[in-house]
Formats: C-alpha cells, structure tokens, sequence
C-alpha cells in the first residue's frame, strides 16, 4: 500500500498540527533519566528539525530525514540560525536510501504509528538496515488508551499488544510508558493526545 498522504502540501500549507515548535520533553526526559550518551543517532521524519536541533545541541551526531522538500527547507533554514551540524536530507526510508552504517539510536516522532498501517514489513526492514545489534530504537506513537481525544482530532493510535508484537522481531523492549504529546492543536485549539513512549535495544 502506497503513503497517500501529500506531506509537502500539508508543510507548505502549515496543516501540521503535530508541529508544536518545540522539542519534545519526553525525548530530553528519557535521554537525561536512562541516560542516552550522545551517539550517532537518525530522526525518521524529521519535519522542520526542531528535536534534531534539540539533538545535536545534545553532542550527538545527527541525521535527519523527511519526506516532505518544504519540511526539510524550513528545517535547514532553523538550524542554520541554531548553528549546530545535522545532516539533513530529504528522503523516504521506505525506498533505497544510502544513510550510511547502521546508527546506534534511531528516534521517531510519530512516524511508526503513520506508517504501520501504509507499510509495516517495509518499515521494519528499514528498522533492520538502520539500527546496529545492541543499538536502540525510540518511537513517540499514539496511544489507544485514550479516551478524550476524539479519534478524528487526534494521531493514530496503537495499542500495547502491537507495539510489542510488531516491534519485538527485531528489538527486546526496554521501557513503555505513557505521556502526553504537547503543543498539538486541532483548529486552533489545544489538545494533549495519549502516546507511548517504546525504547527497544536492537537484538
């Protein structure tokens, strides 16, 4: 199945309402708590770099990737002003992508709960070329314990039974717990969706 939705007509037209314009604190909360040292690490879908930005201002060695031209020019523009290194790409991960060796810790931000239902055994093949054995996988998902979100107002949601059995062919599950996406907003409103935050270590 093909990803039908037109991510550069979405950033061109600003209807991201995931883009809240700040990195995300359950990213910075688990690499301070574990801790994560920097590494080389790949953001999959990066949008307009805002956590890629957050990450090499971290000491890590980031690359970061995204689908949409118009996403990734503007990210390019924001850490350019930032004044950290990221290498940044326009690129589907699902395609034949040369992103070099496998990275030590490839992060998420709602890309796994999108594309698990375009195409899962595409997405864990490019898990499988992308991340070294004893490396880590992070995925921000929507979670499908929430009940106030309104489903259609929301990111699409996962529910624990999947995460662990679509993940765990290639990774042992390390943490899952549940926080709450910030600075999402559905016409021009606020809300706080239910997600998980899964941190798997590469077998």
């Amino acid at each position: 199945m093909q990803d039908t939705m037109n991510w550069d007509d979405r950033y061109s037209t600003r209807d991201t309402p995931w883009d809240s314009g700040r990195h995300s604190r359950e990213l910075e909360r688990l690499i301070d708590e574990r801790p994560i040292k920097p590494c080389r690490l790949l953001e999959i879908g990066c949008g307009t770099g805002t956590n890629a930005i957050f990450l090499a201002k971290r000491g890590f060695e980031v690359t970061a990737v995204d689908v949409s031209t118009p996403a990734v020019d503007e990210a390019r523009a924001k850490i350019k002003q930032a004044g950290v290194k990221v290498d940044l790409r326009v690129a589907d991960v699902l395609g034949a992508v040369d992103l070099g060796p496998p990275f030590d810790l490839v992060f998420d931000r709602g890309v796994y709960h999108h594309l698990r239902s375009i195409d899962l055994w595409g997405f864990l093949n490019a898990l499988a070329r992308l991340t070294k054995p004893g490396g880590h996988y992070l995925t921000l998902a929507g979670n499908a314990n929430d009940r106030q979100t309104p489903p259609d107002g929301g990111p699409p949601v996962v529910r624990t039974i999947e995460i662990c059995t679509e993940l765990c062919s290639l990774f042992d599950l390390v943490q899952l717990r549940e926080f709450t996406f910030e600075g999402v907003m559905v016409e021009g409103k606020p809300i706080k969706p239910l997600a998980w935050s899964a941190l798997f270590r590469r077998r």
